[in-house]
């Protein structure tokens, strides 16, 4: 499918099947975060695959996990953050993002659900995993078989905002009502 028909088929699962992710299809997930783009090649992304059952429960107690076999925890290395001088604006969340939203798209191009959640503790999840206190706990990509399948591509008719509501060209106005 092209670009746009896959960005439609993506959508937010939160349940899923009790199956492992094979190896290949993790590994093109993985791939597909790689290769995303950051700002000045930077790549501060430092991604820790969970998949045992007792490592996936230490996840829940910083979050639900929908029953998943596959958690990762996407992490941002702060040591060689790129700040904008003009308000210091790190852009570091913007890669994270970036990076996050490959590895769904590639998820759902092989039939894997995904939901990227950034409403977690970081704090439960750096001491659970041991994590250094310069790499940043950033988002949580809980990825598996849905239990339910796929929502509708054609949703977005219903689900999101017309173009006028949230494009303005050449300058800010509010939308008209």
């Amino acid at each position: 499918m092209n670009f746009l028909e896959l960005a439609k088929h993506r959508c937010t699962i939160r349940s899923f099947i009790e199956q492992p992710i094979e190896k290949e299809k993790l590994d093109y997930i993985l791939e597909a975060g790689r290769v995303a783009p950051t700002a000045c090649n930077k790549q501060p992304q430092r991604i820790i695959v969970v998949q045992k059952s007792e490592n996936i429960r230490k996840v829940e107690k910083a979050y639900k996990t929908f029953g998943t076999q596959c958690v990762m925890i996407i992490c941002r290395d702060t040591r060689d953050a790129l700040i904008r001088p003009f308000d210091n604006k790190c852009s570091g969340d913007l890669d994270i993002g970036i990076i996050t939203d490959h590895m769904m798209l590639a998820a759902r191009e092989v039939g894997i659900g995904s939901v990227m959640v950034g409403l977690f503790d970081p704090h439960i999840i750096r001491r659970e995993f041991a994590i250094p206190d310069y790499i940043e706990p950033t988002a949580l990509l809980i990825l598996g078989y849905p239990k339910n399948g796929f929502l509708d591509a054609n949703r977005h008719t219903r689900e999101r905002k017309a173009l006028n509501e949230t494009i303005m060209i050449e300058g800010y106005s509010e939308p008209l009502r």
